[in-house]
């Protein structure tokens, strides 16, 4: 396992996430990442490789549809820069392979940015709009994620000790959150009977139960523990990372072994990252975490196969508080994508940025006191891919 251990995040940075249409795609992507290169008190020319993580370039007039966005934001010729697309993993996944890199000697300092610009295109160039019309004609036609993640809904709510009161709890729980986060799209607190009264988008999920649409780029400088320790500056190790994927993007929920009540492609992931890390038992093992909470009920979800709760437990475990502020394992004190938004490719780095700060003590008003590892989780596509993070102090 050579990356356990041995790679260090030595700066991140993050934009400010919402509907940005003062600024353009290339903007949002030279400001994280200059930030972050700032943050490591690193010149840019001692970087040597790149990753960008754009998974919608076709919002943003094909913008990041390769490596080469990052040449023209940064000047970064004639440097290697990789574009990788992995649904929602997307940016946890450009992390990754510039942590393998570093792992492998191949590279002192490289950079991994992730960057989106969802909010520039009209109604019927919305992700959602597209993913409904311009996918397969009779597998798909009509199909859209708030629906596939209801039919989970239903069967939660079904056989499980929830209701849709509990769903809203999520919502409540990260808006508030997301009050102390300076970057989030959405600061204003909730309530569940808001977020019962917003118009339903698909049974029982309404459009509080939704992660919004969003405009934004976060981005972080690795380089080896070794190098970094002999820099003297503050960082964190990445412990483990991994990815998962368990099939493609139109079969992944119809599998007959599927029960709608879990996925998977996290178990995997999270499996193999908790290996790498040394992790056992992520409850006492973890001080904070950030999971994709696409929709309500996939926190819920994730709270299980992230081995916070038994299967079914994860209702119980938000309304006992132990995943909100000054809980036994805070969840998404960014505000997740509930509150802090979701620009895609860019969700996965601010996660690991997230955490990379709880553990340097610099989260602010959202800070653990004490925290000393935590995980990101991303989920993506219709549960088929899955990345873990498992991010700690020196």
């Amino acid at each position: 396992m050579p990356i356990a251990g041995q790679v260090a995040i030595i700066g991140s940075a993050a934009t400010r996430f919402g509907v940005l249409h003062d600024r353009g795609y290339l903007e949002l992507l030279a400001e994280a990442a200059r930030g972050a290169i700032d943050d490591a008190g690193i010149e840019q020319e001692e970087l040597e490789a790149a990753w960008l993580g754009t998974a919608e370039p076709l919002t943003a007039a094909l913008l990041g549809d390769a490596g080469t966005a990052v040449t023209e934001a940064l000047d970064f010729a004639p440097r290697p820069v990789t574009r990788v697309s992995t649904f929602c993993c997307t940016g946890m996944e450009a992390v990754r392979g510039g942590a393998m890199a570093i792992a492998a000697g191949e590279y002192e300092f490289v950079l991994a940015v992730g960057a989106e610009k969802m909010r520039d295109v009209p109604p019927r160039g919305s992700l959602v709009a597209r993913t409904a019309n311009l996918t397969h004609p009779t597998l798909a036609k009509g199909r859209t994620a708030p629906g596939q993640f209801a039919l989970m809904a239903n069967r939660y709510l079904h056989e499980y000790d929830c209701t849709v009161e509990d769903l809203a709890g999520v919502a409540v729980k990260n808006h508030a959150h997301a009050a102390h986060n300076p970057i989030a799209q959405y600061s204003d607190p909730l309530t569940v009977e808001a977020v019962l009264k917003a118009p339903r988008v698909a049974k029982p999920l309404g459009v509080l139960d939704c992660t919004p649409t969003t405009d934004g780029a976060a981005a972080v400088v690795l380089t080896s523990v070794e190098k970094a320790r002999a820099l003297g500056r503050p960082y964190a190790v990445i412990e483990g990372i991994a990815l998962a994927v368990v099939d493609g993007y139109y079969a992944g929920f119809y599998h007959d072994d599927s029960d709608y009540l879990s996925f998977r492609v996290t178990r995997e992931a999270a499996g193999s990252a908790y290996r790498q890390a040394g992790i056992t038992t992520p409850r006492e093992d973890l001080d904070v975490v950030e999971c994709h909470d696409c929709f309500t009920i996939t926190e819920l979800i994730n709270y299980e196969d992230l081995g916070l709760c038994a299967r079914g437990e994860g209702a119980a475990l938000l309304r006992a508080k132990v995943t909100s502020a000054g809980g036994q394992m805070p969840v998404n004190l960014s505000g997740g994508l509930q509150a802090c938004g979701h620009p895609v490719g860019a969700t996965g780095v601010r996660m690991i940025k997230e955490i990379a700060d709880q553990v340097l003590g610099r989260a602010g008003e959202r800070q653990v006191a004490g925290a000393r590892r935590g995980a990101a989780h991303t989920l993506g596509g219709p549960g088929v891919a899955s990345c873990v993070a498992v991010i700690g102090a020196a």
